[in-house]
């Protein structure tokens, strides 16, 4: 028979419900995560398992595109807050590792396919004024069944956890949160789901059939262009 586990929502064989911590583990860290609205209706996704890693109070989820004072009130403290940090790649992005650490952070973070996520954060200036930080990391995702944009990319869940590890000095956070995430992966490649490469490797290794962005072939291009001047050093 087919039963459902209220948290997780899926059928009793696929859930990862036993993965989870045993009590909600307590952190300092407020997660905000600004969720684009067609995320929800995706399978497999990561959220729902790190809402479930931490007290219900220390995760919010909001929907939308365009986050507006006027109509997401509750943000604008968040928003204006100097502990507040923006998890966002980019140039002007520090690494997470220089902040001062054993402060209540307001952890907020773009959930949704990256192209989804970078269209939250233009369409946002309020974003724009928060302190961006980044992952220097060559860890590799768990999260083996949904296509990631290059090798060091991460899901939103192990983003979280990755940042929170690094903010609260808790090694273990990681592996708590990501937990869960690994039982998902095997269990769908246990019932049919493919291991899915990142679309870097497959352009770097000639497995990649559909038209490239001109912004993708600049990056890919700058990024060889590193790597020829590393190995001539």
């Amino acid at each position: 028979m087919i039963a459902e586990i209220s948290r997780s929502r899926r059928p009793l064989t696929v859930c990862w419900c036993p993965f989870l911590p045993c009590e909600p583990l307590a952190i300092q860290t407020n997660i905000y995560i600004l969720q684009h609205p067609f995320e929800e209706s995706r399978c497999l996704r990561t959220v729902p398992i790190l809402q479930n890693c931490v007290s219900q109070e220390k995760c919010h989820v909001i929907r939308g595109k365009k986050f507006s004072q006027s109509r997401y009130p509750e943000l604008v403290p968040v928003f204006e807050s100097p502990n507040t940090v923006l998890l966002y790649p980019g140039d002007d992005a520090v690494d997470i590792t220089e902040l001062p650490v054993d402060v209540p952070y307001n952890l907020l973070l773009l959930d949704g396919t990256w192209a989804q996520a970078k269209g939250i954060y233009t369409q946002n200036p309020a974003l724009k004024r928060i302190k961006k930080v980044q992952l220097k990391t060559d860890m590799k995702s768990k999260y083996v069944i949904r296509t990631q944009p290059c090798d060091s990319a991460l899901s939103t869940l192990e983003a979280a956890a990755a940042a929170i590890s690094i903010l609260e000095r808790r090694k273990e956070v990681y592996e708590v949160f990501t937990n869960p995430l690994q039982a998902l992966c095997d269990f769908q490649l246990q019932h049919g789901a493919a291991e899915h490469q990142s679309r870097e490797f497959k352009i770097e290794n000639g497995l990649w059939k559909k038209q490239l962005r001109r912004s993708v072939q600049r990056r890919l291009a700058k990024k060889r262009a590193q790597e020829q001047g590393k190995s001539s050093t």
